[in-house]
């Protein structure tokens, strides 16, 4: 099986630094949002195992709480619509530092400023990412705002 870290910026390097050392996979910077993952993934083998690792935002968990993600849904708060269930695969014990804490993970096509969603965070990618059909999605989450664009760019000097 391949193996394969997925990062949306390149500042997020630092992350896998911090937790996912002493690892020897292929890191990949996707680029933000779901038209980069597409272009990004759309050749690679869908026999890898796909870490992603980046920032998100939460509404009321603590930044700086690391989160592993179980399930990822698309953010459309207007309407509702059937989707398939993207469940994602737990870290293998002792593969990586246990999280802080474990939520699902609301994918958007933009940042997030409110939301009445609780004990989740909200990202850019993860959802895509998901929906491709690798033989393992796994995922931690670095959060980083509590709805904020202003804490956002303050910590992660990310995208504008």
């Amino acid at each position: 099986m391949n193996h394969l870290i997925l990062i949306a910026e390149e500042g997020e390097r630092e992350l896998i630094a911090k937790y996912l050392p002493d690892n020897n996979w292929d890191v990949l910077v996707t680029g933000v949002g779901g038209i980069n993952i597409i272009r990004a993934l759309r050749d690679v083998p869908r026999d890898t195992h796909v870490i992603n690792i980046g920032y998100a935002g939460s509404a009321n968990f603590d930044i700086g709480t690391l989160v592993e993600v179980t399930q990822v849904f698309t953010n459309h708060p207007n309407c509702r619509f059937h989707e398939p269930d993207l469940v994602l695969d737990g870290f293998d014990d002792g593969m990586f530092p246990i999280a802080n804490r474990k939520a699902v993970c609301y994918t958007n096509s933009d940042f997030v400023l409110q939301s009445d969603y609780k004990d989740c965070v909200f990202d850019m990618e993860l959802a895509y990412i998901a929906a491709m059909g690798f033989a393992k999605t796994s995922a931690l989450k670095l959060v980083s705002d509590n709805l904020s664009l202003h804490d956002y760019h303050q910590l992660t000097n990310g995208v504008e």
